[in-house]
């Protein structure tokens, strides 16, 4: 089969870009990103030779390729951004634009918050590829759904060129409303199956050394699936109601996912760039007394051992590259569908031959 060649703008540690190779149907050509350490990660994962480290407004060109993926930074969309960080950069999907003029893409592929789909940025964008011919389909899609043991909606937005595009049908469903013909979701039990429950040291799955009122906390919460307010309940029955917070105390209501513990037999929540930190969400293990490892949130995000996070790195650096990146099962997923979709248009693909030439 044809091989089709793939830029990745704002490529993030790759997650999308693996997606796509695992197809086996797709080869990057050249890819984008102004975060170094993250840039670090992509060329060690898919080569030096083409990763372009720095802003994408400084590209002077883009070669010709196939396909165009990437998800501009999602600060500027994200309702959990209070305090307006990125809102400068909510213009970058100008430089997309940029990117499938010089490019010439048969498809392309955006992926953000599902806030983007209403933003009146993506409506300007999506008037001015429509001019361009091509064909756009832009849907909310659950990561869960697509076999990644981890709930996480995000916009997926494809456009095509020769017909209509289609994003891939569900391969997964809740499993107390199982659709015909998928599987049950993924569990954070299957995610973390063969990873030692005590952090070994080793390719991340590192132990921390949380300060022992922290611990403390951490003992408090119900195991699989406790929240900090059964927490807030056990300190104050041990006379140690001076490790709960003013501020939860002054919130009795909401957060609930705070200081909360994971499920073994759910998938995970949302994986964001400080997991490590319980009081920022959801992420103390379901029955261990600890935050999950960085190797347990790779794997919630379905990237496979093999995708190597250079431990060269900082803990908060290579955090901050899994909780932005696409799951690369997700990516996979639509990468299939686009690979079906580009197989049935009479057009030729860019070989690989062609785009060294």
């Amino acid at each position: 089969m044809e091989a089709y060649t793939l830029i990745d703008l704002f490529a993030g540690c790759g997650g999308m870009s693996r997606g796509f190779t695992d197809t086996g149907r797709f080869e990057p050509i050249f890819a984008v990103e102004m975060d170094s350490d993250a840039a670090a990660t992509y060329a060690q994962n898919f080569g030096a030779e083409h990763t372009f480290v720095g802003r994408i407004e400084d590209v002077t060109s883009f070669p010709a390729a196939d396909v165009v993926i990437g998800g501009p930074p999602c600060q500027g969309f994200s309702p959990l951004n209070r305090a307006g960080v990125g809102f400068e950069r909510r213009a970058l999907w100008r430089e997309y634009l940029r990117a499938l003029d010089e490019a010439q893409p048969r498809a392309f592929v955006m992926e953000n918050v599902p806030e983007l789909l209403i933003a009146p940025e993506y409506r300007s964008f999506r008037a001015a590829v429509e001019e361009r011919g091509y064909v756009v389909d832009g849907q909310i899609l659950n990561a869960a759904d697509y076999g990644v043991p981890q709930r996480r909606r995000r916009a997926i937005v494809v456009g095509l060129l020769d017909g209509a595009p289609r994003l891939p049908a569900m391969t997964h469903s809740p499993p107390e409303a199982l659709v015909l013909g998928t599987e049950p979701w993924r569990t954070f039990r299957d995610a973390v199956q063969g990873l030692p429950m005590n952090p070994s040291g080793q390719d991340w799955h590192n132990p921390r050394n949380p300060r022992p009122e922290s611990m403390r906390r951490y003992k408090a919460v119900p195991r699989d699936g406790g929240n900090r307010f059964q927490m807030q309940r056990n300190l104050d029955r041990a006379g140690l109601g001076q490790l709960v917070p003013k501020c939860w105390r002054n919130k009795p209501t909401g957060t609930t996912d705070v200081f909360g513990r994971l499920w073994w037999d759910r998938p995970a929540l949302t994986i964001r760039t400080e997991f490590y930190k319980p009081e920022k969400g959801r992420y103390l293990h379901p029955s261990a007394h600890r935050p999950i490892t960085v190797r347990e949130a790779a794997r919630c995000m379905s990237f496979q051992d093999d995708f190597h996070f250079p431990e060269t790195q900082s803990m908060t650096s290579v955090a901050k590259q899994i909780g932005n990146a696409v799951p690369p099962l997700l990516a996979r997923r639509i990468a299939e569908q686009v690979a079906r979709q580009l197989d049935a248009s009479p057009r030729a693909g860019r070989t690989l031959e062609h785009a060294a030439a």
